[in-house]
């Protein structure tokens, strides 16, 4: 809240607040500032302090004002747009008027027109960047809903450190700590990987897997390797906000997928087939962000029958498999890594910070992929993977996920409790680490409004390759199991509801 008593005057407080979202990344270029009228109802403060507060943005080059549209956070990099208000002048109330936000991640022509078109139409005020960085720069000391992590405090250990001890005390420091490592990564951790993927029934050889810089540098690995710009990927949807980011920054043609229960809405998967010749399809079979749904094995046959008769490859994300049943339908183990590869890491269970992923792919391209690996970061930190060899070797990593998935189930129990006594419903039945949630508001707004009680929420317009306005939200199970945070969400919506 902004405080009269404060040395500050409100219109530096106000001005400070948005500023310091705009330099931190928590409100996406090109997203819409709220109206004068809006904020200064939710501040508590004349819409004159408003006007002034924008005035100050503007003239510190973070915002600029477009006539009878509003206010909207500059284009980083980018030159300023022509003035479509004097310098220096200030924007009535009338032309400030909220509209809905709207933004395509879906065109693949050049970064620089889809940025200009982000500018114009005007994107969520949280975006797939906010998130990411909000996991960096704390909104608040209080849980965030929006998070796509556990808590730190649910990841402490005392293995993990001894793992790093054990493996720096040993003889061999020197010969692996004072050369590159192995090209495909350790051998010890890729054997140990191998044996764990036999567990899930995707059987592979040790030279066949590839450790990367997290899984997320895997998939990165994977669209550098099979695709170039303006390559049509096909992308589940609702999806996961950074994959279509990524893709849109690479400049890939991102066909999105409806994702329903048992899995991608296989009707639309053949039109895109028959029409565009998609290289790619990338897939969360198990746990699915944000729906948390699980791929059926009919689905997956379907699937393999249309990549193999298409001629595409599939790249299933098995970043939640250390929470997930074992025995669930994954692609590459129906497929034995024919034409898909599979991806996966340890930042969600085990240390965000070690930064250890891997994928499995089939034989022929091997050699291919290294060389990309090659070409961005020559190999991975071998100390860390031998360290995370042993703690699975040792039966600590399996032990760990066990004490995760019996917290995890007890805080969904919570958080399921609090959203339905808040007022809400689950588009999808609630499992795995994420809630879908449906809030009967326009949750790009609610996001916004949110921000300024402390909380970061992950808005459902993030998770369409076509940004729209969405009701749904995804809600981190582990970090909404505070009855705090779904008062002040009633209080909040209710306020944006007009009661």
């Amino acid at each position: 809240m902004l405080m009269k008593s404060s040395t500050q005057s409100l219109t530096e407080q106000l001005s400070a607040r948005f500023a310091e979202r705009i330099r931190n990344r928590l409100m996406a270029p090109g997203a819409r500032l709220p109206s004068v009228r809006q904020c200064a109802q939710q501040h508590g403060v004349s819409p004159s302090t408003v006007v002034a507060a924008y005035d100050t943005l503007l003239a510190q080059g973070l915002v600029e004002a477009r006539k009878n549209r509003g206010f909207f956070v500059r284009e980083s990099g980018l030159a300023p747009r022509g003035p479509d208000l004097p310098a220096g002048a200030q924007a009535r109330p009338a032309d400030v008027a909220l509209e809905s936000a709207a933004g395509n991640w879906s065109t693949a022509h050049g970064l620089a027109a889809r940025a200009a078109g982000r500018a114009a139409a005007g994107v969520s005020p949280v975006n797939a960047t906010a998130l990411i960085r909000g996991m960096f720069h704390k909104v608040s000391d209080k849980p965030q809903p929006g998070m796509g992590v556990f808590p730190p405090e649910w990841l402490e250990s005392t293995f993990m450190p001894a793992a790093v001890r054990k493996v720096t005390n040993s003889r061999s420091l020197q010969d692996f700590s004072l050369q590159y490592g192995e090209p495909l990564g350790d051998a010890g951790l890729r054997c140990v990987l191998a044996k764990r993927l036999s567990t899930l029934n995707v059987h592979t050889v040790p030279e066949h897997i590839i450790t990367t810089v997290g899984a997320t540098h895997a998939l990165d690995i994977v669209s550098r390797t099979l695709l170039r710009p303006g390559d049509p990927v096909m992308v589940e949807e609702p999806g996961w906000a950074v994959e279509f980011a990524r893709l849109a920054a690479l400049g890939m043609h991102i066909l999105p997928v409806p994702r329903r229960a048992d899995g991608p809405d296989l009707e639309v998967m053949a039109r895109y087939c028959e029409v565009h010749k998609p290289k790619l399809y990338v897939s969360v079979s198990v746990f699915h962000n944000p729906t948390g749904y699980c791929l059926t094995p009919g689905s997956a046959h379907r699937i393999l029958q249309l990549a193999n008769q298409h001629n595409f490859y599939v790249v299933e994300d098995d970043t939640y498999s250390h929470i997930a049943p074992e025995h669930a339908t994954r692609l590459t183990a129906l497929d034995g890594l024919s034409r898909t590869i599979y991806v996966s890491g340890f930042a969600k269970i085990l240390a965000p910070n070690w930064r250890i992923g891997f994928m499995a792919a089939p034989p022929a391209l091997v050699e291919q992929l290294l060389d990309t690996k090659l070409l961005a970061t020559l190999t991975t930190p071998a100390l860390l993977e031998k360290a995370l060899a042993l703690c699975i070797e040792q039966g600590q990593l399996r032990r760990h996920a066990e004490r995760i998935r019996t917290r995890l189930d007890a805080a969904r129990a919570r958080s399921v409790k609090l959203a339905l006594g808040a007022g809400c419903t689950f588009a999808a039945e609630p499992v795995g680490l994420f809630g879908w949630v449906e809030t009967g508001v326009d949750t790009d707004a609610l996001s916004q409004r949110m921000l300024d009680e402390g909380y970061l929420l992950a808005p459902g317009a993030l998770f369409h390759a076509e940004r729209k306005p969405s009701t749904l939200m995804r809600i981190n199970f582990a970090t909404t199991q505070d009855a705090a945070f779904w008062k002040v969400f009633q209080r909040v919506r209710a306020e944006q509801q007009g009661r």
